[in-house]
């Protein structure tokens, strides 16, 4: 027997999700920060400085919202398991009836939908129900710690690359080498995030170079801004 293989991204969404957010604000906000200082005119020192505040604080920051957030989804799923489990040691009929009632709604002819339902319910009655009425299930489940690391950790490579425009002589040849690798990381990070999706590398590509690059503009325009201001 031949056994089928498919690919899919429902497993890997979670953390993906996290690893590209991750890195693209490590990207964007820290070349943004980097950038807006030096067009205001600041010492390579003080650029410096502002860039590894923003990496440290930028990097906190992600894991810590994200284990928050992902850890009130998992609190909602325990919950939602408590409730679910108290509801069918009460009302075992009632809750086989719910049960039939889904599988009828998804097309099921109404024998079939309450032989799957006796099947189901048999083997594991509080998973049916977890699964197929509440929609929770172990590819989706919220994991606050793997979210938290990879957020972070990508946050870190992604503001890591605008560093390297600090390799160029003060001025404007230092401002255009750190938008070009910017630009040339952001471009990275959308095309792996599309490959690691499954998805079609252009918009994906394009969307996070977009944002990316309007973030920049408008942090040097402010720093141009600041730089006439304290003239």
């Amino acid at each position: 027997m031949v056994r089928h293989r498919e690919r899919h991204g429902a497993q890997r969404a979670g953390w993906l999700r996290a690893a590209v957010l991750g890195a693209n604000d490590g990207l964007v906000s820290t070349s943004s920060l980097v950038v807006g200082v030096a067009a205001s005119g600041a010492s390579s020192g003080a650029i410096l400085t502002a860039g590894l505040a923003g990496l440290t604080a930028g990097a906190l920051s992600m894991a810590a919202g994200e284990f928050v957030s992902v850890s009130a989804q998992a609190d909602v799923e325990r919950a939602d398991l408590a409730t679910e489990r108290a509801e069918l040691a009460a009302s075992p009929v009632a809750e086989f009836a719910e049960l039939v009632g889904i599988y009828e709604h998804r097309g099921l002819p109404r024998e079939l939908a309450e032989k799957v339902a006796a099947a189901l319910t048999e083997r594991d009655a509080l998973g049916a129900h977890m699964r197929d009425e509440l929609g929770h299930n172990e590819t989706n489940q919220a994991r606050p710690l793997q979210a938290a690391s990879a957020s972070a950790a990508s946050f870190t490579l992604g503001a890591l690359v605008p560093f390297v425009g600090m390799a160029a002589p003060a001025g404007t040849a230092r401002l255009l080498l750190i938008v070009a690798v910017t630009v040339l990381g952001l471009a990275v990070a959308g095309a792996l995030a599309a490959r690691a999706a499954g998805t079609a590398l252009l918009r994906p590509t394009l969307r996070v170079l977009l944002g990316g690059c309007a973030a920049m503009a408008v942090t040097a325009l402010v720093g141009v801004l600041a730089n006439a201001a304290g003239a």
